[in-house]
């Protein structure tokens, strides 16, 4: 099976090296100065989390219009402001077998992906791993998900498939475990995607609000915040159709309320460094279907103007 993985950043060079550490055919699409980093340095991935030696490999690298032959799978982990541009990129990848596995938050991607390649070219795909790309350019490993898993991944049909699976999930799903993280095929993949967004909108929203940790916004005095704004979050998901089961949303409530929680959100954190962040992607998107299905969300709705206010400066800037 011939693998391309689109971005070699933290997730993107997590999952892709250890499939080609694990012996699978993977090739990394990546922009020239990644390329030059990684030929010089190589692709090395390092840190607590791993519990043992660092990892290091020479990955195949390939970059936008090179690709000369279509792959089998196409592993899409790049962030949304590159959706557009990555999927050009990967357009020449793309034969009628190829199966697009994006791993990127929230709903609009999978959107887009069919709009470009058609229904089925798309699975969906969750992915869970506590990393980041450090200073030297490798992808370090702060922690594990649990103590026995390091990371993980889930992958289903979009539409569900024939009793919640199909033959081609099922062969991917095989072919891609025994590489040092968890594969599990989901057969309500649309609804793990829901989950994940609702418990990311609502930490992104509630740190981008209050420009502080969870812990932060407990202590002083918002303990009823993250809560509200998952009530937000969970009315849409259900509208939609994909209701977060009670005992994941009291998990989700549960760490929003820790006064000696640390969490934050990306889009805080970029938000703090003056970066550009997902915040349409993330909340905006969510919100608008909001609006289409009637569900009211003002809180959620403050977070993305915020944002979007963010965005407007940077743009000022530019």
């Amino acid at each position: 099976m011939r693998i391309l993985v689109v971005g070699a950043g933290a997730t993107g060079g997590f999952y892709g090296g250890r499939l080609a550490l694990a012996g699978q055919d993977v090739t990394f699409l990546v922009r020239p100065a990644r390329a030059a980093a990684l030929r010089e340095r190589g692709l090395r991935i390092v840190g607590p989390g791993l519990r043992g030696p660092e990892e290091e490999l020479r990955p195949g690298l390939v970059l936008p219009g090179g690709i000369d032959a279509p792959y089998d799978v196409v592993l899409l982990s790049v962030k949304a402001g590159a959706l557009d541009r990555s999927l050009d990129d990967l357009a020449p990848a793309v034969g009628p077998g190829t199966v697009i596995i994006p791993f990127l938050n929230g709903m609009a991607h999978l959107d887009a992906i069919t709009r470009r390649f058609g229904a089925d070219a798309a699975l969906g795909g969750v992915v869970r791993v506590f990393g980041t790309l450090d200073d030297n350019g490798d992808v370090r490993i702060l922690d594990r998900i649990s103590e026995s898993v390091l990371a993980d991944m889930v992958i289903g049909e979009p539409s569900g498939g024939s009793g919640g699976s199909s033959a081609r999930v099922e062969r991917i799903g095989k072919e891609l475990s025994h590489a040092g993280f968890d594969v599990a095929v989901s057969p309500d993949i649309l609804g793990v995607m829901w989950g994940k967004w609702v418990f990311i909108s609502t930490l992104g929203a509630l740190t981008t609000l209050m420009r502080g940790s969870v812990g932060d916004v407990v202590t002083a005095g918002g303990a009823w915040l993250g809560p509200a704004l998952l009530a937000e979050a969970a009315a849409v998901a259900s509208a939609a159709g994909h209701a977060v089961p009670e005992a994941h949303l009291s998990r989700i409530a549960s760490g929003l309320t820790r006064p000696d929680s640390t969490d934050t959100a990306s889009l805080y954190r970029d938000t703090a460094a003056g970066l550009p962040t997902e915040g349409e992607h993330i909340l905006g998107d969510l919100t608008a279907r909001a609006r289409e299905l009637g569900v009211a969300t003002p809180l959620l709705d403050l977070a993305a103007l915020q944002l979007r206010v963010h965005e407007l400066r940077l743009q000022q800037r530019q």
